[in-house]
C-alpha cells in the first residue's frame, strides 16, 4: 500500500514549484490565488528567491505547503491511489490536505498564522535547537532533565534511529549538548532556526493557533493521517485539530510514525515536496521500505505512469 509523506521546514529551495506552475495552467491559477490570499507575492519568492527570504519562517512555511498542495492536486488529477498520509512537523498540514480534512484556502491561512505565531512566540535569541546523533532517547531525555536547571530543554524531534533533536532555552540546549557528548553522542549540531520549535516555549503560538482553528471547519479524514504527537493513525476531525495544536509544543515522533505505518501494512512511502528529506529518514528507520519521490512534473509523471500526462 502507498502512503504519502511530506517534509517540513528545511525542505525549501529556490525554484520550488516553478516547473509545475509553468507546465500546468491550473497550477498557475493556484499560485495566483495563493498570492491573493496571503497579500504578498509568495510564488515569486518560491521561484526566484533570494534564498535568505525563502528561509524566513513566515515565508518558508506557506511556501512548503503551497508546493506540497500542487503535488497533491497533480496526483488527484491522475486519480492516484494512496491509503494514508503523514507529514513531518509542518508537513502534517499537507497530509491533512491530502486526506481531504480542510480546504486549501483554509489550511494556507492556518499555516500562515502558524508561521507568524512561531516566529514571535519566543524573544529572538533566547531559544535554540540542536541535532544529537547516536544517543538513545532515554539517555537524551535524562540529559535534558539535567540541563533543565538552566531553562526549558526537551526532545523535540525523533527523526530516525540515531537522530534526535532537542529544543528549548538557549543556555539549557547548549548545556544539554555538552552533557550529550559526555554521555557518548557522536555529534551535536546546532540548528539554524528562528526559535525553540516543538517545545513548551511555543505555548503562545499554540494559543494563537487554537483561536484560529476554532474558525476553520475540519472534516473526518478520507484516509488515516499518522500524527506527529503519537504516531497513531487518526481520522476524526476533532482529534486531528487537537493533535495539530499539541504538535506545536510536543515532540515530533517521526520514527514512531514510520514503524506504525510499516506495522499497518504500508510498504511504499512517497515523498511529495521540493527536496528529498523524509524519504531518507524512512529508509534509515525501515530498510525494507520502498521510497518514491515527486517534486516536479517529470517526477509526477514517472510516479503515476511512464506514459501519463497530468491533465491541464
Amino acid at each position: 500500500m502507498n502512503v504519502l509523506i511530506f517534509p517540513g521546514q528545511g525542505s525549501q529551495k529556490v525554484g520550488m514549484a516553478k516547473a509545475m506552475v509553468e507546465a500546468w495552467p491550473w497550477a498557475a491559477e493556484l499560485a495566483a490565488r495563493t498570492d491573493r490570499i496571503l497579500g504578498r507575492p509568495l510564488s515569486t519568492v518560491c521561484f526566484e528567491g533570494p534564498e535568505s527570504a525563502l528561509k524566513e519562517t513566515t515565508t518558508t512555511q506557506p511556501a512548503i505547503f503551497f508546493t506540497a498542495a500542487l503535488l497533491v492536486e497533480a496526483l488527484r488529477r491522475q486519480q492516484f491511489l494512496f491509503g494514508a498520509a503523514a507529514g513531518h512537523s509542518l508537513g502534517e498540514y499537507a497530509a491533512l490536505y491530502a486526506a481531504g480534512v480542510a480546504s486549501y484556502d483554509d489550511l494556507l491561512r492556518l499555516v500562515d498564522e502558524r508561521a507568524r505565531a512561531m516566529e514571535t512566540a519566543c524573544p529572538s535569541g533566547t531559544g535554540a535547537m540542536a541535532a544529537v546523533m547516536m544517543l538513545s532517547r532515554e539517555a537524551l531525555e535524562a540529559v535534558c532533565q539535567e540541563a533543565s536547571a538552566l531553562g526549558v530543554c526537551v526532545v523535540a524531534n525523533e527523526n530516525c534511529p540515531g537522530q534526535l533533536v532537542i529544543s528549548g532555552a538557549r543556555a539549557a540546549v547548549a548545556r544539554a549538548g555538552e552533557l550529550a557528548t559526555q554521555k557518548g553522542a557522536k555529534r551535536v549540531i546546532p540548528l539554524e532556526v528562528s526559535g525553540p520549535f516543538h517545545s513548551p516555549l511555543m505555548g503562545p503560538a499554540r494559543d494563537r493557533l487554537a483561536a484560529m482553528l476554532e474558525t476553520i471547519p475540519f472534516a473526518d479524514a478520507r484516509v488515516p493521517v499518522y500524527t506527529n504527537v503519537d504516531g497513531r493513525p487518526t481520522t476524526a476531525a476533532a482529534d486531528l485539530k487537537r493533535k495539530l495544536l499539541d504538535q506545536l509544543t510536543g515532540s515530533v515522533r517521526w520514527e514512531t510514525s514510520v514503524h506504525q505505518m510499516w506495522k499497518d501494512g504500508f510498504r511504499t512511502f512517497i515523498e511529495l515536496g521540493a527536496s528529498k528529506v523524509v524519504g531518507p529518514l524512512v529508509k534509515k528507520t525501515v530498510a525494507e521500505a520502498t521510497i518514491a519521490y515527486a517534486g516536479d512534473p517529470a517526477t509526477v509523471q514517472a510516479l503515476v505512469a511512464p506514459a501519463a500526462t497530468v491533465s491541464a
